[in-house]
Order: structure tokens, then C-alpha cells, then sequence
């Protein structure tokens, strides 16, 4: 005899399987929601819990400002603790010390600005933080979201069930509300890796998901992991994201991304979220390959520094619009990795033009000289090697030859010659 569980299972194969008919979810206009990952500003790293409408005011005034707005980031995300609870017909409001004003005149605010505002939940009663979340409240939340002009929603699993199928019924409820709202609100599902949300994120109405555990401003853990529970007490830095991420290329594609969390270029290790669990700063080179990794694997781009006072390094990593161009290439191919060994990770993706983008990753400790024939990755003939950080032709031919950096990641755009 089945037990409960084995039938529950079977149940929500049915349900996501017949109701379900594609991964990708139609906006409003009839295009496709989060058709290239979502770019924008996230709060948590700089802020915390210590968020307000002014800061939040502030950073949208620099997101315009910067060039940022114009080398194609939209988004605002405000991040957990902005709740105040509920009202006296259970209508969830924001902290009216944090937003005197209200979470719609905020919304208001932002969208004048040409940009566009997310908000967090958690599927569960209280969000990590401990303030007021959205389970059994769905469908209100979503409308009172909607009405706000609310663009984007980060939906945590602190306190929820640990089990896959819990976390996608949850999961699908809240889209299916957010469908039922009347707004078109992306949809980011954030359980951190553990449930493997890439097998069945989509299915459930999401537009991308948090593949790993929460990153850290460092380099790596330093320590092999077997399991997503083991990275989240080491603390991921960005090496180990990649290498979760490298893994799930399959998943990944126009209106369906593998989401491998904040942008940590500026924070310098910063005291705060990410400054925990060893997060004592990177380098430059470090933050760049960042960048550049997240840009080949189609992550969202949610940068998390003050936007205020970026000094000149991190403005060129961020504001870089050729690697960007990767990142939002129609095509939504993510990168597979071609070659991995000790030292070197090389890897590739196809373009929409017909270009390729090659990134050659060097994880020693010291720089090093290396030569890599496009044949090595399955590419035949012979290539324009345009070095998207450097803004110049690098080589011409069947091959490119030079020293990388520790920790630096080389991107390549290659165009087919005679």
C-alpha cells in the first residue's frame, strides 16, 4: 500500500504535469516574463534589516545616475524586514517608521525614475529575519503586492518544511496568485539549492530560483562540500557557486534562470550579512571574475553595494556593458564547462549572432601562462578573440595565448573568419 507521502508525491506530479503546460509564463503584452535574467540593486548585503524609504530613495536616484540604469539594470530589490504586520483585515503593510510613506508612493517614486521595484516574502508564517510572511496569505499578499506596483518578488523558505514536495506546493501557490493579481510580477523562488528547485522551479511558476547556498564576500570555502546544507555553514564564496552552478546548464533559459544570488563587487568585506561565515572581501580580479562568471551563466544580476559611493574599479566591473551584452544575450544558452582541471576551467556559450563567449578561469594561486585552441572546446576554424575587458582584439586565428591572473576569469567574444 502507498503511504501518504509516495501518494502526495504522486498527486503533485499530476498537478504541476496537467495544469502546467510550459515552463515560460506570458507577460501582460503577450512577451515572455524574465526573457534575459533580471538586473538591478538588492538591499540586504548593504542594509540589512536597516532599510528605509529614503535609503531606498537614494539608491534609485543612483542607480540613474551612475550609468547604471542606462547599461540596462531596472531593478530595486528591497530585501526582508521592511514588514510592519497586518492590518485589521489581515492586508500586509510595511513598517511605518521604515516607509512613513507607504511601499505604492515608493513604487511610485521608482518607476518615475524608469526603474522598477521588487519586494521579499517567505513561504512560511514569520521570513528569516523574523518579520511577517505570506503562508496562507497568498493570494491577498499578491493583490496587495500588485496594487503597490510591485515588479518583482524574492520568495524565501525560512521556517517552511524541509521536504520538496511541501516547497513546491508553496512554491505554486504564491505564482498562482501572483498570476491571479492582475500585475505582471517576476517571480524568484529562493530555497537555496537544497530542495534542487532547477527540476521543478519552472514548473511551478518560477522565473528563476536561488541555486546555492547564501554567497559570502569571499573567494571560496576552502573546503570540499558534498551537499548544499554542508556549503551553507562553510559559507559559499563565489568559486564554490560556480562550481554548484557549472553543473546545472540543462535548467537554465529564457524565462527560467539558475539565480547564484548577490553581486558582492564594493562590499570590500563589509560588516553584515555578507561579511558572516568568513566573509572578509575580495579582490578586484576576484569581483571581476564574479561579473564575469555570473554574466556566462546567465545569473540575475543583483548587485548589493552602495551605489552612492562606488569608487572607479567596481563602476568598471558593474557598468561593463560588453560582458552585460553576454549576460542579456537573446539566445538564454548558459555556459557549459568545457575544460576543468587543478588550475583551468574554460568555459562556453553559444551567442545569438553566431558568436561564441569563452571564459578561461584560473583557480591557482599565482598567475599563470596558458594556450587554448578553440578545437580543445568543440569549436572549429578559426576566430576573432575579442577580449570583452580589455575592449580589444587579443588574438586572430585558431587559438589564444597569455597570462591570467590568480583568480581571474579572461572573456572572450569569438567571431568566425575566413
Amino acid at each position: 500500500m502507498l503511504n501518504m507521502k509516495r501518494i502526495a508525491a504522486i498527486a503533485f506530479f499530476f498537478l504541476v504535469h496537467v495544469t502546467v503546460t510550459s515552463a515560460q509564463v506570458l507577460s501582460s503584452k503577450g512577451d515572455l516574463l524574465a526573457a534575459t535574467p533580471p538586473m538591478g540593486w538588492m538591499s540586504w548585503n548593504y542594509f540589512a534589516e536597516n532599510i528605509n524609504e529614503q535609503a531606498i530613495k537614494e539608491m534609485a536616484d543612483a542607480m540613474v545616475s551612475s550609468g547604471m540604469k542606462d547599461a540596462g539594470y531596472q531593478y530595486i530589490f528591497i530585501d526582508d524586514c521592511w514588514q510592519g504586520g497586518r492590518d485589521q483585515h489581515n492586508n500586509i503593510i510595511p513598517d511605518p517608521k521604515k516607509f512613513p510613506s507607504g511601499i505604492k508612493a515608493l513604487a511610485d517614486y521608482v518607476h518615475s525614475k524608469g526603474l522598477k521595484l521588487g519586494i521579499y516574502s517567505d513561504a512560511a508564517k514569520l521570513t528569516c529575519a523574523g518579520y511577517t510572511a505570506s503562508f496562507g496569505f497568498e493570494e491577498q499578499d499578491a493583490k496587495t503586492f500588485a496594487a503597490w506596483g510591485i515588479d518583482y518578488l524574492k520568495y524565501d523558505y525560512c521556517g517552511a518544511p524541509s521536504d520538496a514536495i511541501t516547497a513546491q506546493l508553496r512554491y505554486k501557490a504564491m505564482a498562482d496568485a501572483l498570476r491571479k493579481s492582475g500585475r505582471d510580477i517576476v517571480f524568484g523562488l529562493c530555497e537555496w539549492g537544497n530542495r534542487k528547485p532547477w527540476l521543478w522551479g519552472a514548473q511551478v511558476g518560477g522565473q528563476l530560483w536561488r541555486m546555492s547556498a547564501d554567497i559570502r564576500d569571499k573567494w571560496s570555502c576552502n573546503k570540499p562540500f558534498k551537499h548544499q546544507d554542508e556549503l551553507h555553514s562553510l559559507g559559499a564564496g563565489i568559486l564554490d557557486v560556480i562550481d554548484v552552478n557549472a553543473e546545472l546548464f540543462p535548467y537554465a533559459g529564457p524565462g527560467h534562470w539558475n539565480d547564484m544570488d548577490m553581486i558582492e563587487a564594493g562590499l570590500y568585506g563589509r560588516k553584515g550579512p555578507s561579511g558572516d561565515l568568513g566573509g572578509v572581501g575580495c579582490t578586484d580580479v576576484e569581483y571581476q571574475t564574479q561579473m564575469s562568471m555570473w554574466c556566462m551563466m546567465n545569473s540575475v544580476l543583483a548587485t548589493s553595494c552602495d551605489l552612492r559611493n562606488m569608487n572607479a574599479a567596481t563602476k568598471n566591473i558593474l557598468l561593463n556593458k560588453e560582458i552585460i551584452a553576454i549576460n542579456q544575450d537573446a539566445l538564454g544558452k548558459q555556459a557549459e564547462r568545457k575544460i576543468k582541471t587543478e588550475t583551468w576551467n574554460v568555459f562556453v556559450r553559444p551567442l545569438a549572432n553566431g558568436d561564441y563567449a569563452v571564459a578561461v578561469l584560473n583557480r591557482s594561486s599565482g598567475t599563470a601562462n596558458y594556450q587554448l585552441n578553440a578545437a580543445d572546446v568543440g569549436l572549429t576554424g578559426n576566430y576573432e578573440w575579442y577580449d570583452v575587458w580589455e575592449h580589444k582584439i587579443s588574438a586572430k586565428g585558431k587559438s589564444w595565448k597569455g597570462d591570467v591572473q590568480s583568480h581571474e576569469t579572461k572573456v572572450f567574444r569569438l567571431k568566425k573568419i575566413k
